[in-house]
Formats: C-alpha cells, sequence, structure tokens
C-alpha cells in the first residue's frame, strides 16, 4: 500500500462510530471447551447468537501453544465433515482460482476448530465482547468489509495473534496483559485483520499442499483420524502453518498495510510500531514470546521496513491522548471512543 496515497479516516463521530460497531458486537460467550468439535461449535454460536453454545469439559493445560498445536486432537464429527475437509485440501492442492469467497470460510471455520482445539476461549465476557468490538470496527475499513469477521480471546499467558481464512482472528490473553494502550491492541488486529484480507494464509497452505510439505498427521494426535473434524491432510497444513508461520515478506505487507489501516480506524499508527519495539526487546529463549518470535521475521528488521514505508506520512493521525485496554473495559457506558494514544518515543 502507498502510505502517501492513505485515505483520510472516516469524519463519523467517535461515539456515533463506536455505537454503530456496538450493533455489530457478538453475543456473550457462554461455555468453553477445549474438544475441538465442541469449540468449533462454541465457535459458530458467536455467530448464531440465537443457538445455545455446548456444554464444556474442564480444559487441560498444556506446557504452550506451540506444544498444544502440534497436539491438537479433533474429535469425531462423522464421515460427511471429514470429506468436507479432504475437499477442502484438494482444493488448496490445485489453484487458489478455485477457492471462491464461501469456501474461504469454510476453511478459515475448519483451522479456526485446530486453534480452539488447542487453548480454551477466555472466560471474560467482558473482555471478548470489547475485542470483538474493536476488531469488529476496524475490520468495517479494510478492503473486505463484508467478512464475517469474528475476534476471540485464547485462554492462554503467551503473546500471541492468529488468524484464519474468511475473517477469524485470536489474540492470547497473555497479549492483552501486555500491550500498553488501545493503540497497541488496534495495530495488532489490523495486522491479522491484513493477512485475511490478502488472503495469506491461502496462498501458504495452497504452497505447502503442492509442494508436498505435509506433517505426517500421528494417528494417536487423532481421536478418529478422517472420521475426526477435518480431514488428516488439512489438519497437517494448519499445524505446519501455525507453528512455522507465513512468508516474510507476507507479515512485511502485513505491518505495511496494517498501519495505514489503523489509522484509517481512527487510531495511531503507530501502536504497531510500539508493540515491535517490545518484541525487540524479549529474549528469545522466554517461553511467553517464543512462538511469536520464531513465526515472525525478526522485530528490529520489521521496524525498518516500516520506517522506510512510513517516514512521516502518517505523523498527523497521531497525539491524541492513550486509552488502556482496562480502562476502556470498565467504561460505565460500554462505548469506547476511537481515541489515538500519543505517538511512543522513537528509540
Amino acid at each position: 500500500m502507498n502510505l502517501q496515497n492513505i485515505p483520510t479516516p472516516h469524519k463519523t463521530p467517535r461515539r456515533t462510530a463506536w455505537a454503530c460497531a456496538l450493533l455489530l458486537c457478538l453475543c456473550p460467550l457462554a461455555a468453553q471447551s477445549q474438544d475441538a468439535a465442541k469449540a468449533l461449535g462454541l465457535f459458530q454460536s458467536l455467530l448464531r447468537p440465537t443457538q445455545p453454545a455446548p456444554a464444556s469439559p474442564p480444559p487441560n493445560s498444556p506446557s504452550g501453544l506451540a506444544g498444544a498445536l502440534m497436539g491438537a486432537a479433533l474429535a469425531p464429527a462423522g464421515n460427511q465433515q471429514a470429506g468436507k475437509g479432504g475437499d477442502l485440501f484438494q482444493l488448496l492442492s490445485q489453484s487458489l482460482d478455485q477457492i471462491d469467497e464461501p469456501r474461504e470460510i469454510q476453511i478459515g471455520q475448519q483451522l479456526a476448530a485446530v486453534l480452539l482445539g488447542s487453548k480454551p476461549l477466555y472466560p471474560d465476557m467482558a473482555m471478548q465482547r470489547y475485542v470483538n468490538q474493536l476488531g469488529r470496527w476496524i475490520s468495517l475499513q479494510s478492503s473486505r468489509p463484508d467478512l464475517p469477521w469474528t475476534f476471540a480471546i485464547l485462554d492462554d499467558p503467551g503473546f500471541n495473534a492468529f488468524a484464519t481464512p474468511g475473517g477469524y482472528v485470536f489474540v492470547t490473553k497473555g497479549l492483552l496483559d501486555r500491550v500498553a494502550d488501545e493503540g497497541e491492541l488496534a495495530g495488532i488486529l489490523a495486522h491479522e485483520i491484513t493477512h485475511v484480507t490478502a488472503r495469506h494464509h491461502l496462498i501458504a497452505m495452497n504452497k505447502a499442499a503442492r509442494a508436498g510439505v505435509l506433517t505426517q498427521v500421528i494417528s494417536s494426535q487423532l481421536k478418529n483420524d478422517l472420521g475426526g473434524l477435518v480431514s488428516s491432510q488439512l489438519l497437517a497444513l494448519g499445524k505446519n502453518m501455525y507453528t512455522k508461520g507465513l512468508d516474510q515478506q507476507d507479515e512485511f505487507d502485513a505491518d505495511r498495510t496494517g498501519v495505514a489501516l489503523a489509522a484509517r480506524a481512527g487510531f495511531d499508527p503507530y501502536g504497531l510500531v510500539a508493540v515491535l519495539q517490545q518484541l525487540r526487546t524479549a529474549a528469545p529463549d522466554d517461553a511467553l514470546f517464543a512462538l511469536s518470535l520464531s513465526t515472525h521475521p525478526p522485530a528490529q528488521t520489521r521496524l525498518n521496513q516500516l520506517e522506510q514505508a512510513m517516514g512521516t506520512r502518517l505523523d498527523a493521525y497521531t497525539g491524541q491522548p492513550a486509552v488502556t485496554v482496562a480502562q476502556r473495559i470498565s467504561a460505565s457506558n460500554r462505548r469506547p471512543t476511537a481515541q489515538a494514544p500519543a505517538r511512543p518515543a522513537k528509540k
């Protein structure tokens, strides 16, 4: 994206704009599930508030999200679901031109099951609503506002964010605990939204499938092999992508477009810069940052790329008081305003 030609942020009054976003927020979460089939049902219930969420068993406690992803098991869901997983894998093995938007959304739902089968949803309803409101507002400013955008918090202490095709975005509780303000969270969400709008995950899975780069799924990791929610091949592609990461160029593109998207939504474009400054100082052996660091280019390289792309072109969109996530959630009217924090000092 040419940051010199970034559109001016919407002039809609902030309270009115966020009120519109509130109308799009999802119903409160009702139950948590460690079983992927039930987790997907819960996730889909967010999109269909009139349907009850399934009951959930007590969640397990894997030692880390990377390990949980590699060991994620899918519960039996019948041959029909397995067939769908196989069909989707065949599409990914051929041409992206054959994947229309409904199929893209279906693939995203299947991969959401992998993530939800790795960690449960965080049980705080106010935080879940808040992240949905914020994410849905930013997604409305993107190039694909009509996707069924859905945002959720995973109950994991690590500093991570994930997206799947079709508009499903996850952040971890550990990430929320470590962002300094709303502008930083907005920058992260805008980065993940850009991955979706650019179809980066589909491109990565297509490359892996066509090259035959598939991790062999150990039968003991599946409760019913191809009788599971998705085919073993599609599951392997998903695990491979989330534990190895996307192409570096895709990450750079998501950074550049993400800062522009955050500014278009009314937030400080330097929020993502502040996040990268924090990642730059994280120790490589810190388990809380290990997955994020291993699946992305070095933070300093990302900062250098952003500095070249941004220059001073977005400085006019900075300078408003910072609002922390805790302040926003505790607001009595539950209608946050899209205030942008002051530009963080460059280091």
